[in-house]
């Protein structure tokens, strides 16, 4: 160890693991430049739609503006905040050293030459430009895969089972915008897939931090731990995403829907997210999950015709996984990074923009005179909720690590 920090280490034919002793700081682990690239995205993109819709400039070229603004959402965005997490989490699941130092800036590089040929993809063509753009999840899949089986970590395989139907989606997305114009059905197994990855590491995470939180309090009354109910919600969820990918509308999309938002609602209230309400870093990964339910609800009810299908898109991209993307951001920022865990006035107010923004954007769909409000109040909202973690956050994903209480070995 120097300094506390794991020197890089290399196996033949392998790449380097450890925690770079030198170089940028920002490139010693996963979740320093995916977070923060991901968090400045998430601004700019937004920031680039809003003026879009307002007619002041136009983006996404022959790939059309509607196009470019969902998969930059979910894929430009969304694939950055996986990333992160996943690079910092599977070192943690298998016990091997994490990807950093030149791996990491590639892997940066190369999820950074997607977001730049998407902006202008007539300049290489739509073609060069989607390859380029499509080449950086199948990289990130194989490089998470490579570590859970020489982790011999079989059961982690179901959540880098999400991240293989996003990078199957990312395809399918770019094939449905360049051929038939609307990028329809991979846009909700897009969602699929990030929920389904919500659904199995929000079993581990809600329940251990939440008993951690009340343990550290004092108290007693905790979650119920995962057991088979767990296993039955989210086998659920399967059947009824598949029933809404090929046939959003109809009553057995509604049916599969209502099940299992009853069904996640109770795994909810298992997890007694009420008990945590001192505590905002915790209590928002209860929130968060809530859209989780209200989001399969928005889904039956649209299914039956009386709401738009777009509206239960919109609860389930801001509500559910960005809201639980942002709150792992937060979180894991400050674990990672030697900070308390515990959530300041910035953070909080995060999280109140974009819980407003999911609450307010579905509202386009019943106000349709004010569509062009609705529109700036959400974009307005999504930006507030990834600048403010931008500016409490940025600084500390640029720094070396606090030193903790313990004399470094």
């Amino acid at each position: 160890m120097i300094q506390g920090r794991t020197l890089p280490q290399r196996r033949p034919g392998g790449i380097p693991r450890g925690l770079s002793a030198t170089g940028p700081v920002l490139f010693s682990y996963g979740f320093r430049p995916f977070f923060l690239g991901g968090a400045a995205w998430a601004c700019i993109a937004m920031i680039a739609w809003v003026a879009a819709v307002s007619g002041m400039t136009e983006i996404g070229g022959s790939y059309g503006a509607v196009a470019w603004h969902a998969h930059e959402m979910l894929f430009g965005f969304g694939s950055a905040i996986v990333a992160g997490f996943l690079l910092t989490a599977v070192p943690n699941w298998t016990g091997r050293l994490p990807v950093s130092g030149r791996p990491l800036v590639g892997l940066f590089a190369l999820w950074c030459a997607g977001r730049l040929v998407l902006v202008w993809p007539d300049v290489l063509g739509l073609t060069s430009s989607t390859i380029i753009e499509a080449a950086f999840l199948p990289t990130m899949l194989v490089v998470c895969v490579r570590e859970i089986v020489a982790g011999r970590k079989w059961a982690d395989l179901k959540v880098i089972a999400g991240l293989g139907i996003l990078t199957l989606a990312n395809i399918c997305f770019h094939y449905e915008a360049i051929a038939l114009g609307d990028p329809d059905y991979s846009e909700r197994l897009a969602l699929a897939g990030l929920t389904m990855m919500i659904l199995v590491v929000g079993g581990r995470m809600l329940p251990s931090f939440t008993r951690n939180w009340l343990s550290k309090a004092g108290r007693t009354d905790f979650p119920v731990p995962y057991n088979r109910f767990d296993v039955v919600a989210i086998v659920c969820a399967i059947p009824m995403f598949a029933a809404w990918i090929i046939a959003p509308t109809g009553v057995s999309t509604a049916l599969l829907a209502l099940l299992t938002a009853a069904l996640h609602a109770v795994r909810l209230w298992r997890w007694r997210g009420w008990t945590t309400v001192k505590e905002p870093l915790v209590l928002v990964l209860h929130l968060a999950y809530a859209f989780v339910p209200l989001g399969f609800l928005v889904i039956a009810v649209s299914a039956i015709g009386a709401m738009e299908t777009t509206s239960a898109i919109h609860v389930l991209t801001v509500g559910t996984v960005a809201a639980m993307m942002l709150a792992v951001m937060t979180r894991a920022t400050r674990g990672h990074t030697g900070r308390e865990l515990t959530a300041s006035g910035l953070t909080s107010a995060g999280y109140a923009a974009i819980f407003l923004c999911a609450l307010v954007r579905p509202m386009a769909g019943f106000f349709p005179e004010w569509l062009g409000i609705i529109y700036a109040s959400a974009g307005l909202l999504w930006i507030a909720a990834f600048a403010l973690y931008l500016a409490e956050y940025g600084p500390m994903l640029i720094a070396r690590r606090k030193p903790s209480a313990r004399a470094p070995s």
